[in-house]
């Protein structure tokens, strides 16, 4: 049995309890958070942009914590699950990793390289798992992309590129702040440089054009150069004053022997599929792609979790989970941002 800990009751903190309570050979034990209501089970005020909205909770038997230290340091708890600010991350999770606990932390890894640095250093020499939570992996349209990609169905990977654009996030405290959630790059952006770097591998640079708000990028495009000098790489991503448009998201990938395309938007507070993940060889005609699940995000969810699940107890996570490749994709932000700062290509 896996006994989990939470750190931090908000959204995802719901989320991930939601999910474990739907896998066998896990359970949590204990939660953590400084609000007093939600360690009593009032979860009302919790609501996100999908899945359910909070409700009263039956915490019957599960620790509870207004102190992480005090979690971290339950004997019962095998894992950690931290689901706080960014700029928490790095704190807690060496924290954590210290006092022999194996650690699962939301995305971003954390604020800067060198916080990554530390967590990895405190994995190493405490000999514990630290995995971090990039779920868009286990979207359904992502997922076929990488699964197909792996194939070498149609042939070498040539390039693509990207998009992830919302509305002005005005009821997120703190999102522009460097030191505490990191803005569009490290709260937004950072999905597609995970993805970027989870099947093309790490560039070598990258050159950024865009607007900066305060410290942080508003919204930006970027190229993304790679040893081989004919994969070609664009991302789009940030803000935009766009209230009827939320949200959108998407990609065009391209193979030796077809391209793939995927397109989402949230219209007016509805979700739309503007553009279906479809398939389009380099002759005949399109295909549907293939899709494993529904499109629940809760789905994507609950199939991440069960990859952290094996991962700390096998001491080998899947890939995309790896501490390694998320802490590439905060250098992939961290030299993009520099690269917008200065108007000149960056080395990654």
């Amino acid at each position: 049995m896996l006994k989990v800990g939470i750190v931090g009751v908000g959204f995802m903190g719901m989320v991930h309890y939601l999910s474990y309570q739907k896998i066998r050979g896990v359970k949590v034990v204990a939660l953590c958070d400084m609000d007093a209501r939600r360690l009593k089970g009032d979860w009302t005020m919790i609501q996100g942009n999908f899945g359910p909205r909070g409700t009263k909770m039956d915490l019957k038997g599960i620790a509870t914590y207004q102190d992480p230290a005090e979690l971290i340091g339950d004997d019962n708890v095998d894992m950690v699950d931290i689901c706080l600010p960014p700029s928490a991350h790095a704190p807690i999770a060496i924290k954590a990793l210290n006092a022999g606990k194996n650690v699962f932390c939301e995305k971003p890894m954390a604020l800067t390289v060198r916080e990554t640095n530390r967590m990895t250093a405190a994995a190493k020499a405490a000999k514990r798992t630290l995995m971090i939570g990039h779920v868009l992996p286990m979207f359904p349209e992502y997922e076929f992309a990488a699964r197909t990609i792996a194939s070498g169905k149609y042939g070498k990977l040539l390039g693509g590129n990207f998009k992830r654009v919302i509305n002005d996030p005005a009821w997120l405290k703190h999102f522009y702040d460097p030191k505490i959630v990191g803005g569009p790059m490290l709260d937004l952006h950072i999905h597609d440089a995970h993805f970027i770097r989870y099947v093309f591998g790490q560039p070598t640079s990258v050159s950024t054009t865009g607007r900066m708000r305060g410290e942080v990028a508003e919204y930006f495009n970027t190229q993304f150069s790679f040893k081989n000098p004919n994969v070609s790489v664009t991302a789009t991503s940030g803000v935009v004053d766009q209230e009827a448009r939320s949200f959108l998201h998407g990609y065009e990938i391209h193979l030796e022997h077809a391209t793939i395309l995927f397109e989402f938007a949230v219209i007016d507070g509805e979700g739309k599929v503007l553009m279906p993940c479809t398939v389009f060889p380099k002759k005949g005609k399109s295909k549907p792609a293939k899709l494993k699940g529904s499109g629940d995000p809760m789905e994507a969810f609950l199939a991440e979790l069960k990859e952290v699940a094996r991962g700390a107890k096998s001491g080998k996570p899947a890939e995309f989970l790896c501490a390694d490749l998320a802490q590439d994709a905060i250098r992939i932000c961290d030299r993009q941002t520099a690269s917008l700062k200065s108007g000149k290509k960056t080395k990654v």
